[in-house]
């Protein structure tokens, strides 16, 4: 089996998952529809988005560039639904998404959106293998099935005889892509990621992308990727900044 069939095989939904994709819900994965956000500060209000939209369809791969400062992280935030916004809404595969109980955005984003931050925060006490696995046995995965999926991830990410070592004992490239395991192994529709090379090499980079396009091309994955990496940026499908609280199209070069 290649390698790109392997890890397809690796991610496809669990039998009976409730993160399934399938049908037309696999169309849309996000849209954001007239975003704002704001918080109060000791010099009155700071309005970080501002009739913010944006729409990211199922097998598409989205930068996001833009400053620090400029609301990156509020977006991803906002978009993976850590936060509420002040107004307008987050639709995961067509369902709106914001306003609904604490409870329900809690079940959505677990089934529906993984997460990839510049720093990986696995849990210590864990080896590898059962920092990824821990999310699929919540799910409602068996043991060695979850053991088993885990482990068809590290091989193509290169860190399957890392798997029983626990994270203080990985590198920081090792350490990285296990978190980007942990995050696609429940087959969400919606990849959230902050810089999620930014603590590779070159080559450990170069092949994590490569993994990460597979994925949005072959499973039907929709990724934002915030990123400073202008050619990284560049081999997506498109790239958006935030000018003035709003997404708007990016040149880069």
């Amino acid at each position: 089996m290649s390698e790109e069939a392997l890890l397809i095989a690796a991610v496809e939904e669990p039998a009976g998952s409730a993160g399934a994709l399938k049908g037309a819900a696999r169309k849309s994965a996000l849209s954001l529809v007239d975003v704002a956000r704001a918080y109060r500060t000791g010099s009155g209000m700071l309005q970080v988005l501002k009739d913010a939209s944006l729409d990211l369809a199922a097998g598409e791969m989205v930068a996001l560039v833009a400053p620090s400062g400029a609301g990156k992280s509020t977006l991803l935030h906002v978009a993976g639904l850590l936060e509420a916004p002040d107004s307008g809404d987050v639709l995961i595969g067509g369902e709106a998404a914001s306003r609904l109980s604490d409870n329900a955005r809690t079940a959505l984003r677990r089934t529906h959106i993984g997460f990839v931050y510049q720093f990986h925060h696995l849990l210590p006490e864990f080896s590898a293998l059962e920092n990824v696995m821990l999310p699929q046995m919540i799910a409602g995965l068996g043991r060695k099935e979850a053991a088993r999926r885990t482990m068809e991830l590290f091989k193509y990410l290169r860190v399957d005889q890392r798997a029983t070592h626990r994270p203080s004992e990985l590198s920081g490239g090792e350490q990285q892509r296990v978190a980007i395991a942990r995050a696609v192994a429940n087959a969400p529709r919606l990849l959230l990621a902050d810089e999620p090379t930014g603590n590779l090499d070159p080559k450990t980079a170069d092949h994590v992308f490569s993994a990460l396009r597979t994925l949005v091309r072959e499973s039907g994955l929709a990724a934002l990727i915030a990123t400073h990496n202008y050619a990284l940026a560049a081999e997506m499908d498109r790239t958006v900044t935030i000018e003035d609280g709003a997404i708007v199209p990016a040149r880069i070069g």
